[in-house]
């Protein structure tokens, strides 16, 4: 059985609609997909259908954008949790409308340089969903600025360009708390991808364990293989789940579906653990 928990459409940052990842996913001969749009589940209904249609089995997910008190970035996956809780979904539409804020704002700074504007922005962004740097990224390879996004996050959206601007973002702990009060399963994703920015010491993960993690996503292209090492440690040290993803975004990367992969044993944990939602078939 194959099985990839990650993966994202243009409800966020991807650049397929659900259902189309869906269909990816059955064309790459996988048996079960997670969607984990960020900090939305916009698209869990139209990848609920693609999923009966074509027999691949639908994880409904989310990945939620964390930061801890030090600024380091955390992105927290979301397994079967309920996406009507009240007190995910408060904290969820806090973090998209300082989303939205931000993206506002870093147009505004870079329009002073470059031909954007937020109608450009706009233009990439499909209807509900989560807006972000990818999408500010696309206007700008559209109006020949940059040649595609990793040239843009590369360069002019980095965290050290000028155009930067910082948004909420819950701490990586509460974060895990509201997904297990949602009866979702919080993995923590990519947790060592050193090459995207700064990385957590281990009193966020002690931080994390104690409010109810349930497991690290360990095997991903990001995490490099010292990182690895380290993480199956700390998966042994506090009995936690071991999964591996792709972390899929259509042509917005260059990751494919299947490259990593979960074991049918703990997809079945998490199965087992998650109350919020149930997996599609």
């Amino acid at each position: 059985m194959r099985i990839d928990l990650h993966a994202h459409s243009n409800v966020s940052d991807g650049t397929q609609a659900p259902a189309d990842v869906i269909e990816s996913a059955a064309g790459a001969g996988l048996d079960v997909i997670a969607l984990t749009d960020h900090d939305s589940t916009a698209g869990w209904d139209e990848a609920a259908a693609a999923a009966r249609k074509t027999g691949v089995a639908l994880v409904p997910g989310m990945e939620i954008s964390c930061r801890t008190a030090e600024g380091i970035s955390v992105h927290l996956l979301s397994y079967l949790h309920d996406p009507a809780h009240p007190g995910l979904l408060e904290e969820i539409t806090k973090s998209k409308d300082a989303r939205h804020a931000r993206a506002q704002r870093m147009v505004t700074l870079l329009a002073e340089d470059y031909p954007l504007t937020w109608d450009d922005v706009i233009h990439h962004v499909a209807p509900g969903a989560t807006l972000g740097r990818p999408h500010i990224a696309d206007a700008l390879v559209a109006a020949g600025v940059v040649e595609d996004r990793a040239e843009a996050f590369g360069s002019i959206l980095t965290s050290r360009s000028r155009y930067w601007v910082q948004h909420y973002a819950p701490e990586p702990a509460l974060a895990v708390e509201l997904v297990r009060a949602a009866g979702g399963v919080p993995v923590f994703a990519h947790p060592v991808a050193s090459a995207r920015g700064r990385i957590v010491g281990e009193e966020t993960y002690r931080e994390m364990v104690d409010a109810g993690l349930a497991g690290l996503e360990i095997y991903h292209r990001d995490n490099p293989e010292e990182g690895r090492r380290f993480l199956r440690r700390i998966a042994k040290q506090y009995g936690l789940l071991v999964t591996g993803s792709s972390d899929y975004h259509g042509a917005g990367k260059p990751n494919l579906l299947g490259e990593n992969l979960t074991t049918p044993e703990v997809l079945a944990r998490i199965e087992e653990m998650g109350t919020g939602s149930s997996v599609v078939r």
